[in-house]
């Protein structure tokens, strides 16, 4: 994923705004017009992600607030009645604005509107100065032509637009669907508010690009709340919208240098039942400030039943059968009883179990708990396949009960920051509190700057293909299901925190996990999947998987903490059968459960480390310290989880040492007699697993 940002909005807005804003409400003539060269860099501005350019650029005439009133044609809206000026014709309430040029517009009316069709090479501004207008089946505001309508927001007015819950619309308006409803391009600026009350469907629309530059703007539609079909672009404003479906959307598909949203500035606050800011390209922020409430938030979770789909499967270690973490039988086969019975319609027609064992003797115990069990087979490599399911365990008899899922397309959507393409985020701070995907993207998600806290009620962050947190970014993930979900995920700097009640962090293919078949292959490799830290700061508390690859894991740099997971049936880190997780820098410590656990490879690995389980549990809250012969500490850390394994690794660690490790009551030493050094006796599982495939059901 490449991403460049060329001749930077944010300088050249701040100079504009300052010579435009000074004009005020009087300005004459020659204020009108600007020609600073600072407002050539604004007109310059591009993006540039995975290799495509959009066009991010405004005009002169998007940030000119300034007017002349004197040579302004005005349209006065009374009850029942329309005066207007020059380059407007009147027909019982509604004004039609026929020709270029500024309209000064104010009044009240209960029935009237507002139609602009004045050719397709037209400019026009609408100066709203003090106006409420009512359109009871119809748009009260509605462009049919021009290539750009600009609604400036005069200083110190309250300006409102309200429609009917139903529209009657002729042949050539048959598209109408919103409040504002624009053909062309749309701009609003100023300084002044607008209320849209949208009853029928949404709320601002713009078929092509959407410009918000200032004013403070409240709208609270049915539907969508802002939509530009080609871009959304956001310099400035304070913007408050409630939206039955989506917050903000970009919506064209058809040409990939469009459907973008890009926002470099401004106060928005979304309270949305669907999407928060959709774009079905790329989403770009570098800069603002967000607080976002989707799908009635993370307590109303989307994926609370893909968290009960295996809850029958356990996740206590050692428990009997299928219900606990020790699945070994006592001659260390797996066969099927002869009485194994899956009700018909409940599982595939074509599923099997060769000779009626499970593949890769399920040895040793890792029957999930949570979404944990089958994980990868289930949710990985079998999206959409397959969902409320349950696994019941009677005697010796098991049972599988699969319901087919219901499509994307036929749920609605409710992540706070979603794009068909990449989210890019370089600046801004964000306060998220969302019933799916807090950031999800069908292509990478690239932060490295701004400040993101998040609650969300599934993954915090979730990208198709690559996850990248770098620079100054500030990422707190309060609350999720799996807190970071990438093809790979990359981690360079910034501070990221994630609290998660699955895995903390999961590199995985998604379905492209699977070598066919059901649980991904029966220990299939995930390719090019992998897990890899070089810098910042990472912080994790997670019931599931701490770090988790399907793939590989490298360590390279940086300070790591995990805590958890409390049940053997998970690890502190896992990474995919027949992959490697390598250790060349940084410091790591990973505290959680016996029985899944797993350390550092010695091949591949240049700097010491060590996987020790200790004596008995440690309670959630007690410090771990680590210390040399010399009595140095080389670490204290408090995880918030019980613990027993311990993975560290530092560049303070040499070979031949020895190391006392210090929880509470319990001290023990360690003595390193390799680049990794391990007292565990687990990790001896077949792999009937499924995007994990490192042994067990996961």
């Amino acid at each position: 994923m490449r991403y460049t940002r060329l001749n930077k909005v944010c300088a050249g807005l701040c100079a504009v705004v300052t010579v435009l804003t000074a004009a005020g409400c009087s300005s004459s003539d020659s204020s009108s017009s600007v020609s600073d060269s600072s407002v050539n860099e604004v007109l310059s501005s591009t993006a540039e992600v995975d290799n495509v350019t959009y066009d991010t650029s405004v005009k002169a005439s998007d940030l000119e607030t300034g007017f002349d009133e004197q040579f302004s044609s005005k349209i006065s809206f009374e009850e029942g009645s329309v005066t207007a000026g020059e380059g407007v014709t009147v027909t019982g309430t509604t004004a039609t604005i026929t020709a270029a040029g500024t309209y000064l517009v104010y009044g009240s009316c209960g029935n009237g509107r507002i139609v602009v069709d004045a050719g397709k090479k037209t400019e026009v501004r609408l100066v709203l100065s003090g106006l409420d207008l009512t359109c009871a089946d119809n748009a009260p505001i509605y462009a049919a032509s021009g290539s750009k309508l600009i609604i400036t927001l005069a200083e110190g007015t309250e300006n409102k637009l309200t429609d009917g819950s139903e529209y009657v619309l002729s042949d050539s308006e048959s598209n109408v669907d919103a409040a504002l409803f624009s053909k062309a391009d749309l701009t609003i600026n100023g300084s002044g508010s607008l209320t849209v009350k949208a009853n029928y469907k949404h709320g601002i629309v713009s078929k092509d690009a959407l410009v918000i530059a200032g004013g403070k703007i409240t709208v609270d539609s049915a539907s969508t709340a802002l939509t530009g079909k080609d871009s959304v672009k956001i310099l400035d404003g304070e913007l408050d919208i409630t939206a039955g479906t989506n917050g903000i959307k970009s919506s064209n598909s058809e040409d990939a240098s469009l459907g973008f949203v890009s926002i470099s500035g401004g106060n928005i606050k979304i309270v949305s039942g669907g999407d928060g800011i959709q774009a079905e390209s790329s989403l770009m922020i570098e800069g603002g400030e967000f607080d976002i409430t989707s799908g009635g938030g993370s307590a109303n979770a989307s994926s609370s039943g893909r968290e009960d789909m295996w809850g029958s499967m356990g996740g206590n270690r050692g428990g009997n059968g299928f219900g606990g973490g020790d699945m070994t039988p006592p001659d260390g086969d797996m066969s099927l009883p002869d009485d194994f019975s899956m009700p018909d319609g409940q599982m595939p027609d074509d599923f099997s179990f060769p000779d009626g064992d499970f593949p890769g003797g399920m040895q040793g115990g890792d029957m999930r708990g949570g979404r944990g069990g089958m994980r990868g087979g289930m949710r990985d490599d079998m999206q959409g396949g397959f969902e409320n399911t349950a696994f019941t365990v009677s005697d010796d008899t098991a049972a599988f009960e699969l319901t087919a899922a219901t499509s994307d397309d036929s749920s609605t959507s409710s992540k706070a920051l979603k794009a068909g393409g990449s989210v890019v985020i370089s600046g801004g701070t964000f306060t998220i509190d969302s019933s799916d995907d807090s950031v999800h993207s069908n292509g990478s998600v690239n932060i490295s700057g701004g400040k993101l806290t998040a609650l969300s009620g599934d993954d915090g962050i979730h990208a198709d293909e690559d996850v990248l947190i770098s620079g100054s970014a500030q990422v707190d993930i309060q609350k999720s299901y799996e807190g970071i979900e990438g093809n790979t995920i990359t981690i360079s700097g910034g501070d990221t925190k994630v609290t998660a009640s699955d895995d903390g962090l999961n590199a995985s293919a998604g379905s492209s996990d699977s070598a066919g078949g059901f649980g991904g292959g029966f220990g299939g490799i995930s390719e090019g999947v992998y897990l890899k830290i070089t810098g910042g700061t990472l912080t994790v508390n997670a019931s599931g998987d701490g770090l988790d690859s399907n793939g590989d894991f490298y360590m390279e740099g940086g300070t790591v903490y995990v805590s958890g997971p409390t049940n053997g049936g998970n690890g502190a880190l896992d990474y995919g059968e027949r992959c490697t997780a390598t250790v060349t820098g940084g410091t790591l410590v990973a505290c959680g459960a016996v029985g899944m656990e797993e350390g550092f490879d010695a091949s591949g690995s240049t700097q010491y480390s060590f996987l020790h389980n200790l004596a008995s549990t440690v309670s959630g809250g007690t410090e771990l310290t680590v210390t040399d012969s010399k009595g140095n500490v080389l670490l204290a850390f408090t995880p918030e989880k019980s613990f027993q394994s311990v993975v560290f690794t530092s560049p303070d660690l040499k070979d031949g040492e020895t190391y006392t490790i210090t929880a509470g009551s319990l001290t023990e030493t360690v003595t390193l007699n390799g680049i990794s050094t391990s007292n565990s006796t687990g990790m001896s599982m077949g792999g009937f697993g499924g995007g994990n495939q490192r042994g067990g059901w996961r």
